[in-house]
């Protein structure tokens, strides 16, 4: 049965994609109410909007766009980009519910269903340490949430594999998030319930309505094991699958997704062809560069110990954690492993590290830390490298929105 998974995902047809996206979102039973069904729309290309300079108005959206969003209160007259890059991905609005009350429950709890090497969004603010399983925001994207007192919103978008978290304070006032049913580039638009503003997830910009050129603050976050996540933090809590809604956790809706070769759903520009569209890259933003860490580099490396201009950093990789958007059970994906990334100081003396039996060894006093940076053996024992935001996406992703972004080609001989 995995064998002929595999080979219908490696058909790479635009219409396979389809089946498995608006599958991903069929009622799941009686008890799943109506706005949760996929809506059965359809997916053609809008048609081009008029080009009227940097604010266009509300006529000048497509109308495919019109329809699937008639009834919405944005102000349409107000966006930054253009509106032939935003499609229908089918859902409508809030057709992929958000989690707006999670719940949390132990890890001794949360492993008589999460199996150790799957993946969950790692994160950890003011001691308050919790994480989300991919099982289950695969099938929601959103959570709205309040970790160490910071009102967060944690996301994944399954077409670009990013799972970026957010402070979601906006000039003071905390949102509430939502998915729009809409994509730019692949990537999930979302939208606040407060003003209707829509953003991309991707850069946690607002790119329509009347927040549009603001920015959330992004925060720091990893995709890891489960079993990596209880190690860390023994304490943790772990998301429930009492979301208050009936899906399918722990099974991928899109499976072979992930597939080397495969084409991305409804992308409409050209991948960058520098790397595989689907190829897995750690990425590290600065105000002045953009850096991808390509998977087929640091897996075998391990330990990067990097410069980049005058940017400072150390990208750690181990194995241990499936791919969500492999096979269709996701304990039984591929281990496609985990990264962190890190400032290297630590009181004011840079280490350099490598890697060793899936932990790391800091060159300078021998002490052994973790995938998180955490020192838990040695002489540092205690100490926390300071993490920098960075992302675990597909290839063809980023290179959309940051086409100008050095690839990383490996240690110097």
């Amino acid at each position: 049965m995995r064998k002929r998974t595999r080979q219908l995902a490696i058909w790479g047809g635009f219409g396979v994609i389809v089946v498995l996206f608006l599958a991903a979102f069929t009622l799941a039973g009686p008890d799943v109410s109506a706005v949760d069904s996929p809506g059965g729309q359809g997916d053609p290309t809008p048609t081009p909007a008029a080009d009227n300079g940097d604010i266009m108005t509300v006529d000048d959206r497509s109308s495919r766009l019109r329809a699937v969003t008639a009834s919405w209160g944005t102000n349409w007259e107000l966006h930054s980009v253009s509106y032939d890059e935003i499609l229908s991905g089918g859902p409508p609005r809030d057709g992929i519910p958000s989690i707006d009350n999670p719940m949390f429950i132990s890890q001794d709890e949360a492993a008589e269903w999460l199996s150790d090497n799957e993946p969950v969004i790692a994160v950890e603010i003011n001691g308050d340490a919790r994480a989300y399983p991919l099982q289950i925001m695969t099938w929601h994207e959103i959570t709205n949430d309040v970790v160490g007192d910071v009102p967060v919103i944690v996301t994944f978008c399954p077409l670009c594999n990013s799972a970026i978290v957010f402070d979601r304070r906006v000039n003071g006032e905390v949102f509430e998030f939502g998915t729009s049913g809409l994509l730019r580039h692949s990537d999930l638009v979302m939208y606040d319930r407060t003003t209707e503003s829509l953003w991309q997830q991707f850069t946690g910009e607002a790119i329509v309505g009347d927040l549009t050129g603001t920015e959330l603050t992004f925060l720091p976050s990893s995709i890891i094991s489960f079993a990596d996540f209880r190690e860390a933090f023994p304490d943790g809590v772990v998301l429930s699958r009492e979301t208050g809604f009936r899906r399918r956790y722990g099974t991928n809706p899109y499976a072979g997704y992930d597939t080397i070769g495969q084409n991305p759903f409804l992308f409409l520009g050209t991948p960058d062809g520098r790397l595989p569209a689907m190829a897995r890259v750690v990425t590290v933003s600065y105000d002045d560069l953009d850096v991808a860490y390509p998977y087929s580099v640091i897996s075998e490396i391990g330990a990067v110990n990097d410069t980049q201009g005058e940017h400072e950093l150390v990208v750690f990789h181990t194995f241990g954690t499936t791919s969500a958007l492999g096979d269709a059970v996701i304990a039984d994906a591929e281990d496609v492993g985990a990264t962190g990334v890190f400032d290297p100081y630590v009181n004011g003396e840079r280490l350099t590290f490598t890697r060793q039996d899936g932990v790391f060894v800091d060159d300078q006093s021998g002490s052994t830390w973790n995938i998180l940076g955490q020192a838990i053996d040695g002489p540092l024992t205690g100490e926390q490298l300071t993490p920098i935001v960075h992302g675990d996406h597909f290839w063809f992703s980023w290179a959309a929105f940051k086409p100008d972004t050095i690839i990383y080609q490996g240690e110097a001989e």
